[in-house]
């Protein structure tokens, strides 16, 4: 069940809201609309939403622009929900941060199904951050209150930009992260370098965590997309 789970419904048909809204609310989850991009926009910093089901085709602005804004400040689960259906529109979609896509017209029960294919996947993927966490046979040890970093028993120096790019990436081993996202999400809105800036940083971190940088174990280049971390997890300690 979607129970208190708190879903953004953003489209300016009516039917479609309300159809979408009456399978949501039967599965417990608490449902707010906005039929526009501002009223999405408004709504989204008002309730802070689970999720967002949301329309590409507004009459105010694009879904990928409201995409694009969200993803900015909140990794919510966005499910693009569009007539388009050409893989250019979808592939665009995606990278703006959409975490899936669905074309109308559509089968409300398909899009509960992928609502909790969501959460499961969210619930699956995020490592616990104890105390201390450990990959690849403790190849590599992060301590989160010392913020150290240990590979093979040895202390490593990263940067404060380094090391906030690997926690983002280490918290969500299974997310592919577009540099974008990366920027938005690890370095803030204050960061005024270029998207391919990430590119250093990521080489730099490799040559500091990585046992083979040329072939790495840790942060996996996911290519025409972004990055994407590839440790094995190992064990709590606290």
């Amino acid at each position: 069940m979607l129970e208190e789970k708190k879903v953004l419904i953003v489209d300016d048909e009516n039917k479609i809201v309300e159809v979408i809204k009456s399978y949501l609310e039967k599965e417990g989850a608490i449902v707010f609309e906005a039929y526009d991009g501002n009223q999405a926009l408004e709504m989204f910093e008002r309730i802070n939403p689970d999720l967002i089901v949301l329309d590409l085709m507004l009459p105010d602005m694009t879904g990928e622009e409201i995409c694009s804004i969200v993803r900015k400040k909140s990794r919510v689960p966005i499910i693009m929900l569009t007539a388009k259906i050409d893989e250019k529109s979808i592939i665009l979609g995606l990278h703006m941060g959409a975490d899936d896509y669905i074309t109308k017209p559509f089968s409300p029960r398909e899009l509960i199904a992928r609502i909790y294919a969501i959460f499961r996947r969210l619930n699956e993927e995020v490592v616990p951050l104890s105390n201390e966490i450990s990959f690849n046979d403790n190849d590599l040890v992060i301590d989160m209150l010392k913020k150290e970093i240990r590979k093979n028993g040895e202390n490593i120096a990263l940067t404060s930009r380094q090391y906030k790019i690997l926690m983002t990436l280490l918290k969500y081993p299974n997310k592919t992260f577009t540099r974008e996202e990366l920027i938005s999400t690890a370095l803030g809105d204050d960061y005024d370098g270029y998207d391919r800036n990430v590119d250093t940083h990521v080489k730099n971190i490799r040559q500091k965590i990585e046992t083979n940088p040329k072939d790495p174990q840790y942060i996996i280049t996911v290519h025409g997309t972004g990055y994407r971390f590839g440790g094995e997890f190992n064990e709590e300690k606290s």
